[in-house]
């Protein structure tokens, strides 16, 4: 394994896109690169406050990145050391070598990341995708996980959700129409977040593989929520040890709000945040009260 800074992208993703822009980085975050057997991973940085702090990972959602938590990070920079990792293919992270985009194995990537960098546990958090990765890699790796936080975990619905992948729509059409489905009210998003927003659509349209990545992981959260048994992601939910937080929004369009209370139910012991203006993305549109529901769960579970 090997770990080195940013600017650029790595090496395989260059390979395979090298006219693609850079990847957008905010003041007070970093980028680097992990290279593990099969697959690279960039890892966006935001450093706590001070040295000692726990570590956290921040997990996104179908079709986001690593930049979806920046709004989020430097909110809790003095209480854990952050780290968002961009899952295969998403991000700035090139596709896997084996194609898998399933739940499971995005999830054994982020076990692979941990293991690698003997960084566990950490404070996972895990948005819709990222909230099912994140239940099955607490679930199967207690040891690598010191509090839960689920914000539209993607748990299987007796309606599944389909997003629109609009292929044929330009960067801004499609832009518009994913803040649409994705926040509770888009009017909320200041313009230069937007134009960011497209500018990173534009840069992903180009990559050669990002339609496969969108539907093999689209495909993979539908896949599973057929399976089964201790597979099956309710069953892992009950199995979870960590003391969790879970989020909810009541205009989110992807997740039904109703499945708040059955989440509540399979793990145990969890605390629940409800917002009801909030949309799919509510450590975006109300990095605030996200923050301050992990405060409280950290307060709850020790501090550390």
């Amino acid at each position: 394994m090997s770990s080195t800074e940013l600017p650029g992208v790595q090496a395989a993703a260059a390979a395979l896109a090298p006219t693609v822009s850079a990847v957008r980085v905010a003041d007070g975050e970093r980028l680097r690169t992990v290279s593990l057997p099969g697959i690279g991973l960039t890892v966006r940085c935001r450093p706590g406050d001070r040295a000692g702090l726990p570590p956290a990972l921040y997990v996104h959602g179908l079709g986001g990145s690593s930049q979806n938590w920046s709004a989020l990070m430097p909110l809790l920079s003095d209480v854990v050391d952050g780290e968002a990792v961009d899952l295969p293919g998403f991000g700035d992270s090139p596709p896997p070598d084996d194609g898998d985009y399933s739940v499971t194995g995005h999830a054994r990537a982020v076990i692979r990341l941990l293991d690698a960098e003997e960084r566990g546990p950490v404070h996972l958090f895990g948005n819709s995708l990222g909230g099912a990765v994140a239940t099955r890699v607490a679930a199967v790796r207690p040891d690598l996980v010191r509090t839960l936080t689920l914000v539209s975990p993607a748990l299987p619905e007796w309606r599944v959700q389909r997003a629109r992948l609009t292929k044929g729509w330009t960067a801004e059409q499609r832009t518009r129409g994913v803040m649409a489905l994705c926040y509770g009210d888009p009017a909320r998003v200041s313009e230069e977040a937007f134009r960011h927003a497209v500018a990173e659509m534009e840069r992903r349209l180009e990559l050669p593989y990002f339609w496969d990545a969108m539907t093999h992981s689209a495909r993979g959260i539908v896949d599973a929520y057929t399976l089964g048994g201790q597979q099956g992601l309710w069953r892992q939910a009950e199995r979870v040890l960590a003391p969790t937080q879970l989020v909810y929004g009541g205009r989110d369009q992807l997740v039904s709000y109703r499945m708040a209370r059955r989440a509540s139910a399979a793990f145990r012991g969890a605390r629940l945040l409800t917002l009801p203006d909030a949309g799919h993305v509510a450590m975006m549109e109300y990095p605030e009260a996200v923050a301050q529901a992990f405060r409280e769960l950290l307060d709850e579970s020790g501090g550390s």
